[in-house]
C-alpha cells in the first residue's frame, strides 16, 4: 500500500516548525529558520526536508496544516492595508471612543492604541435600522458610491461596513455592500453581519475593522503559498489554525482573517489537552516559549479554557475579562491565551533608569540574536543562555552553528561592565528577568483565574520552554513539568490533534425564562443547516459533521456575558443554575437577579483522519550515535558546574539532575536537585528530588 502523510506547519517569529505525520505512524520534524520578508519560502525548503526525510513525494500528502504568525504580525508591525470605514451617520467615531476604559486606572503614561483607520477614512452614509429590526431608512446608495470614489481616489485597499442594528436586519448592511463591490471591484470589503452578527456597536466595529485591516496581507500570503505548495507537486487542501485551535478551509481564512489572528499559538494547547488527557493530567498549564514571545494557557478538569473575546496588544497580551481597553479589540472564538512579548530572541538592553531590561522587542529570525553569526549585534536570551552553557554549540539538529565567544563579550561589553557585572552575572540577569516576564503570562492564566499553580501540571513546548521551564515551576510552587514528544516543534504537532471547524452566530435577545423554546429550536436548525453546508462545500460528508451549542447569558442590565455550554433540547430552567455556577467561579460571589439571553453558538466540526493518538506515535530517530558528553554549566551567578549533556533518545530511565537533554528540535534543561523520568506516551516528567 502506498504511504500518506499529512504535513503540519507552524511559521514562528523566528523558526519554522514543520511535522509530518505518515500513515504507519512515524512522525518525521524539521526546524528551519522563518523568511519574514516571504514567509512561504521557509515552509516550502522545510516541506522539501522532511519530505526526504520520510521518503515519501509531495503527492502523497492528504492535508498540510499551516499556522501562520501573519495575521499578528500585520497588527503588531502596523503592516496592514490602508483601510476605510463605511457606517451610519452619527456613528462615525466609535472606534475612537471604544470602552471609554483604560487596562489600569491610575496609569497616567498609558496611551490608547491609534485606531487601525484613521478618521479621515472612516465615512457616514444616510441609513437606520431600528433596535427591532424595522428598515426606517434604506441604504442611500449615492452615499455608498461616493465613498467608494473617495477610497478609490485615496488608495484604500480595503473597507469594512458596519450599521447600527445590522445584526437584527442586515438589509442595510447588505446592500451596501453589494453596491460598493459592484462598483469598485478591485476593493476588498467586507461587512459586519460577515463576521459578528451579535449586539454591540464597539465590537462589531472593532472586529471588522482589524479584519479589513488584515485581509489583504492574509490573503497576498495564502495566495502564494497555495501557488508554491502546488509547484511542488502538492495536490492536498490547505487548511489553516484558526485562533480557537481548530482548522478552517484557506478560503475562509482569506475571506475571514480576524478568526485567524492567533493561528498556530492556539494548536500547541489543544495539543497540550489531548497530550495531558492521554498522561491522566487534567489540570496543566500549557506553557509555550519560542523565538519571539511566550504564551501560557490553562486546561481545567481537561477542558482547554476558551474565550469569545480579546484584545491584541504590544507587550502583555491577556483576552482577561477584566482588564479591557488595551488594545484592538476582537470578538472571536479563541483560545483563552496570556502572551508576552519575551522569547528567547528578545533583546536585552539596559533602559533610561539604568536597568537591565529584556523584550519585548526581538531580534527574530533577521538578523536574530548575536551567536548565530548572521549580523545580529545586540544581546538576546538565547546569547544568555549560550553563554551560561545550557544551549549546545549547534543548534536545529546541528545545522546552525553558535558563536558562544562572540555572544559572552557582546553582554559583557553592553550590559555586564556598565552595570558592573561579570558576562556570566549578567546573563544571569537576562535569564532572570525573561523568566520573571513569563512568570507573569502564566500567572495571568492561573492565579488571576482563582487557580493555585501549585496544583497543576506545567507542560513545556516551543524551541525555548524547555530551557526555561523548570525555573519557571520552581518559582510558582509547581512539582511537576512535562516535556512532550518533540517539544520544540509541538505547536505543529498540535495541529495534528486539531479538526476541521465552522462556527455560527445567532442574536437571541431576551429574558432567559421569556426566551421561547420554538425560536430557540428555530435558529438551532438554521445554525446547523448553515454550518453543514459549508462543511459538505469543503468536501467533508454531512454524517461526519458534529455539533456543539452554548448560549451567552448575562444578568439584567450587565454587559459582559459568559457562554453557557447546552445540548439536546432547550430548557431555561437549567440553564440559570449553570449560568449562576459559572458567574460565582467568576467574579466570586452567586447573584440573584434575572438573566437575559444575548445570543447563540453552534461549534460544528468534522475530520477526515482519526484523531492524534499520542500513545501511538513514533518520532523518527535523529539522534543514533550521539555520545553523553560534559560542559561546565552556570545554574546560579556562583561558579559553573560540571553537567551531563545526554541525547534525548539515550533517556530511557531516571536521571538525576543536573543533566542537559538535547534534541534535533530543543533543548531540555533539568537543574541540581531535580530528576527526570520518561513515559509511556514519549514524554519526559522532571520532579523534585524531594518529591
Amino acid at each position: 500500500m502506498m504511504q500518506s502523510a499529512r504535513l503540519s506547519v507552524d511559521i514562528g517569529g523566528t523558526f519554522t516548525d514543520l511535522v509530518l505525520l505518515r500513515n504507519d505512524g512515524l512522525t518525521f520534524s524539521a526546524k528551519v529558520s522563518s523568511t519574514p520578508a516571504a514567509p512561504e519560502d521557509a515552509v516550502i525548503s522545510g516541506m522539501a526536508e522532511v519530505l526526504a526525510a520520510a521518503d515519501i513525494p509531495a503527492a502523497a500528502l492528504t492535508e498540510v496544516l499551516h499556522g501562520t504568525t501573519v495575521g499578528s504580525n500585520t497588527l503588531l508591525q502596523k503592516l496592514g492595508a490602508r483601510t476605510g470605514l463605511i457606517t451610519t451617520k452619527g456613528f462615525r467615531d466609535v472606534l475612537e471612543i471604544g470602552r471609554l476604559r483604560t487596562p489600569g486606572m491610575f496609569d497616567l503614561t498609558w496611551d490608547k492604541p491609534e485606531p487601525l483607520v484613521a478618521r479621515r477614512y472612516r465615512l457616514e452614509v444616510a441609513e437606520r435600522t431600528l433596535a427591532d429590526g424595522t428598515i426606517q431608512t434604506p441604504v442611500n446608495a449615492g452615499d455608498v458610491l461616493r465613498a467608494g470614489a473617495f477610497f478609490r481616489d485615496e488608495g484604500i485597499q480595503s473597507v469594512a461596513i458596519c450599521f447600527l442594528n445590522s445584526y437584527k436586519n442586515p438589509e442595510n448592511e447588505r446592500s451596501a455592500a453589494q453596491i460598493f463591490s459592484q462598483a469598485f471591484a478591485g476593493i476588498a470589503v467586507t461587512a459586519s453581519v460577515d463576521v459578528l452578527p451579535e449586539a454591540g456597536e464597539y465590537e462589531r466595529t472593532s472586529t471588522v475593522a482589524v479584519n479589513a485591516y488584515v485581509l489583504p496581507p492574509l490573503k497576498g500570503y495564502l495566495d502564494r503559498l497555495e501557488h508554491k505548495l502546488r509547484s511542488a507537486g502538492v495536490t492536498a487542501p490547505l487548511l489553516i489554525g484558526n485562533s480557537n485551535g481548530g482548522l478552517s478551509a484557506s478560503a475562509t481564512a482569506q475571506s475571514k482573517p480576524v478568526f485567524f489572528i492567533s493561528s498556530g499559538r492556539s494548536s500547541g494547547a489543544v495539543g497540550a489537552a489531548r497530550l495531558g488527557a492521554a498522561l491522566g493530567e487534567p489540570n496543566l498549564v500549557a506553557f509555550d516559549m519560542g523565538g519571539t514571545t511566550a504564551s501560557a494557557a490553562l486546561v481545567h478538569r481537561g477542558v482547554l479554557s476558551r474565550t469569545h473575546e480579546y484584545e491584541f496588544r504590544a507587550g502583555m497580551s491577556v483576552p482577561s475579562r477584566f482588564i479591557k481597553a488595551g488594545g484592538y479589540m476582537m470578538r472571536v472564538p479563541t483560545v483563552d491565551v496570556a502572551e508576552v512579548g519575551n522569547g528567547a530572541g528578545s533583546i536585552a538592553a539596559i533602559d533610561a533608569a539604568g536597568l537591565l531590561t529584556v523584550g519585548p522587542i526581538s531580534a527574530g529570525a533577521d538578523p536574530g540574536p548575536i551567536c548565530y553569526g548572521l549580523g545580529g549585534a545586540r544581546p538576546t536570551v538565547t546569547d544568555a543562555n549560550v553563554v551560561l552553557g545550557y544551549l549546545p554549540p549547534r543548534l536545529a539538529g546541528g545545522t546552525l552553528r553558535l558563536d558562544v565567544e562572540a555572544a559572552r563579550l557582546a553582554i559583557d561589553k553592553m550590559l555586564g561592565s556598565p552595570l558592573g557585572l561579570s558576562a556570566a552575572a549578567a546573563a544571569c540577569g537576562i535569564r532572570e528577568i525573561a523568566n520573571a516576564n513569563m512568570v507573569r503570562a502564566i500567572r495571568a492564566v492561573t492565579v488571576e483565574r482563582g487557580l493555585d499553580p501549585r496544583d497543576l501540571t506545567l507542560l513545556a513546548f516551543g524551541g525555548s520552554g524547555p530551557v526555561h521551564a523548570c525555573d519557571l515551576a520552581r518559582t510558582l510552587g509547581i512539582t511537576r513539568v512535562v516535556f512532550p514528544p518533540s517539544p520544540g516543534v509541538f505547536t505543529a504537532m498540535g495541529m495534528l490533534a486539531g479538526s476541521i471547524e465552522h462556527h455560527e452566530l445567532r442574536s437571541a435577545q431576551a429574558r432567559l425564562d421569556l426566551l421561547g423554546y420554538e425560536v430557540v429550536e428555530r435558529l438551532r436548525r438554521e445554525m446547523r443547516a448553515a454550518a453543514t453546508m459549508a462543511l459538505t462545500r469543503q468536501g467533508y460528508a454531512g454524517e461526519t459533521v458534529g455539533f456543539s451549542e452554548a448560549i451567552d447569558l448575562r444578568l439584567e442590565g450587565q454587559d459582559g456575558s459568559l457562554s453557557i455550554p447546552f445540548s439536546g433540547a432547550f430548557d431555561a430552567a437549567s440553564l440559570r443554575p449553570a449560568f449562576i455556577a459559572a458567574y460565582r467561579d467568576t467574579y466570586g460571589y452567586t447573584p440573584n437577579d434575572a438573566v437575559e439571553a444575548v445570543a447563540l453558538r453552534l461549534h460544528a466540526h468534522a475530520r477526515i483522519s482519526e484523531p492524534l493518538d499520542f500513545t501511538a506515535l513514533k518520532a523518527a530517530r535523529t539522534d543514533v550515535g550521539a555520545r553523553d558528553e560534559r560542559r561546565m554549566v552556570h545554574f546560579t551567578r556562583d561558579a559553573a558546574i560540571e553537567t551531563t549533556i545526554v541525547p534525548r533518545a539515550s533517556v530511557v530511565s531516571a536521571l538525576s539532575g543536573p543533566v542537559i537533554i538535547e534534541g534535533a528540535d530543543t533543548t531540555i534543561v533539568i537543574p541540581p536537585g531535580m530528576r527526570v523520568e520518561p513515559n509511556a506516551t514519549g514524554s519526559l516528567i522532571a520532579t523534585p528530588e524531594s518529591a
